[in-house]
């Protein structure tokens, strides 16, 4: 279900950086990215999972360079993006309503928003 909403997308040049944020009905504490590249799989990039405790994920390809966050006062999702390359150049979304198990599978959250750019040029 297209619960969510994200934004904060855009052209950049590699080195930049870049803060999406990602909130709306369908808003929930465990919460993740995504993103797919024309011609490529759709990929896991970070995730925030609250099992007893907050636990993190990042994907190799972005540990040390992005960040995930919540405002839970403000029911918003945040991911902060530093030193972006090309390669990171693909449709962002934002997912909610984990089911449990793998937090990398996209089919274990309910909730979804419509996605927004990231361009990254060399």
């Amino acid at each position: 279900q297209e619960q969510l909403v994200e934004s904060g997308g855009g052209s950049v040049q590699a080195g930049g950086s870049l803060t999406l944020s990602c909130s709306g009905s369908g808003y929930t504490y465990s919460m993740a990215w995504f993103r797919q590249a024309p011609g490529k799989d759709r990929e896991a990039v970070a995730a925030i999972i609250w099992p007893g405790g907050r636990t993190t994920y990042y994907a190799d390809a972005v540990r040390d360079r992005f960040t995930i966050h919540q405002d839970n006062t403000k029911n918003t999702l945040y991911l902060q993006m530093n030193s972006l390359k090309p390669e990171d150049t693909a449709m962002y979304s934002c997912v909610a309503g984990y089911k449990d198990h793998s937090c990398t599978i996209f089919r274990n959250y309910r909730y979804w928003g419509p996605g927004t750019q990231v361009t990254v040029s060399s």
